[in-house]
């Protein structure tokens, strides 16, 4: 059994996040490339927006598949068995020749980057009672920071020597992570004695169990909805007039984005002495504001500016919130209740860049703004319902 009286040192909650935000890089590599790769196979906006969907969708599929498996099984040995996955997943984008096999790698990649969400609930598990929401919270701006500075990387790294050579280095440090942590994280424990398909089965038997969870989910989904179509599109709108800009340029918003998600560990250590909810509420009507002047501000590149920065924030110290309310449910079934949130979430997020790619062929950006506002909206209505449970 677990044995949840030992906690983890700050160190390693300082690994663990540097590790998720490392891992969950590999999802959003292809963004700022995604016209880079449509230029390298001869195809369309639309068809290698699709890259981005299957993506999200793969990690969906994976966390429902393996996450779960954290309260069965040793989590230090499941983190490492998929990292070595995703590295092999990641050359197969590398190696890819055509947009079928793209697909398939991509997926791929989504399924086995799965680490960040056995990182989450760990952390949140083996902190200190006082100290969890700011635990988690970190752990979120980890993986928040990992998220926008791929982009960063990724679009420096496609316009200087290719698209191919990103997917080459991450698969390289997904490698060198694995061996860092198998020197690095202590051995847990497990909190469960069931088999593989009692754990599937008890994951719906939870949904059922806790309205709370079911609230958060949508919610979580409406979010990553809006995040995903704002970050598929905006590669189009920065190459387009008046920007013009490249690969290079469009990374350097993932910076903008980590700005903002310097104050989601603040979120965090408010979650410890405020009501969660509330903090949620707060952030998504920030995230509803980011969207309005996304809008009015198209063709203004300050206006872009802030309206990135205000969104990460927004979005992240919503989830950070979300998460802290759920963990709070139940303490041996946090990996089961963490799969529902985040498969909840990337199911979410591969629908929002559909929904994005075809509000931008259509429409353009006022239609993804648009989009944006509609989830986010529904994501408010979920959040502002008072708890029961």
């Amino acid at each position: 059994m677990l044995n949840s009286s030992v906690y983890l040192s700050k160190k390693i909650i300082f690994l663990l996040t540097v590790a998720g935000g490392l891992a969950v890089a590999n999802l959003y590599y292809n963004q700022p490339l995604l016209a880079e790769i449509a230029r390298s196979f001869n195809t369309d906006s639309q068809a290698v927006s699709i890259i981005s969907t299957l993506t999200q969708l793969g990690y969906a599929c994976g966390i429902f598949l393996f996450v779960p498996i954290g309260d069965i099984r040793e989590k230090k040995q499941l983190i490492l068995m998929l990292l070595v996955a995703v590295a092999l997943s990641l050359l197969g984008v590398a190696t890819a020749t055509n947009l079928t096999w793209m697909y398939v790698a991509s997926f791929a990649v989504g399924l086995t980057t799965v680490v960040p969400q056995i990182i989450t609930p760990l952390v949140a598990q083996l902190s200190k009672p006082e100290e969890k929401g700011r635990a988690v919270g970190l752990v979120v701006s980890g993986l928040l920071i990992g998220i926008l500075v791929a982009r960063t990387v990724a679009g420096y790294v496609g316009y200087i020597i290719g698209w191919r050579y990103m997917f080459v280095f991450a698969s390289i440090l997904m490698c060198s992570l694995a061996l860092v942590l198998y020197f690095s994280l202590p051995a847990t424990g497990v909190s469960e004695k069931l088999t593989y398909r009692a754990l599937l089965r008890s994951v719906f038997s939870i949904i059922s169990k806790y309205s709370m969870l079911r609230r958060v989910s949508i919610s979580g989904a409406m979010l990553f909805g809006a995040f995903s179509a704002f970050w598929t599109t905006l590669t189009f709108l920065l190459e387009d007039p008046p920007y013009y800009m490249h690969s290079d340029q469009i990374g350097l918003f993932g910076l903008l984005g980590a700005a903002g998600a310097l104050g989601v560990s603040l979120i965090g250590r408010l979650n410890d002495s405020r009501e969660p909810r509330i903090i949620a509420v707060k952030c998504v009507s920030i995230g509803i504001l980011s969207f309005i002047i996304l809008s009015f501000f198209e063709g203004e590149l300050f206006g872009i500016i802030v309206g990135v920065v205000l969104l990460d924030f927004g979005i992240q110290g919503a989830q950070v919130s979300n998460q802290t309310r759920i963990y709070a449910l139940s303490t041996n079934e946090r990996s089961r209740i963490n799969t529902v949130f985040v498969v909840s979430n990337f199911i979410g997020a591969a629908v929002g860049s559909l929904l994005g790619a075809l509000a931008w062929n259509w429409f353009k950006w006022q239609g993804v703004c648009v989009v944006g506002v509609v989830l986010m909206l529904v994501a408010l209505g979920s959040t502002i319902i008072e708890e029961d449970q």
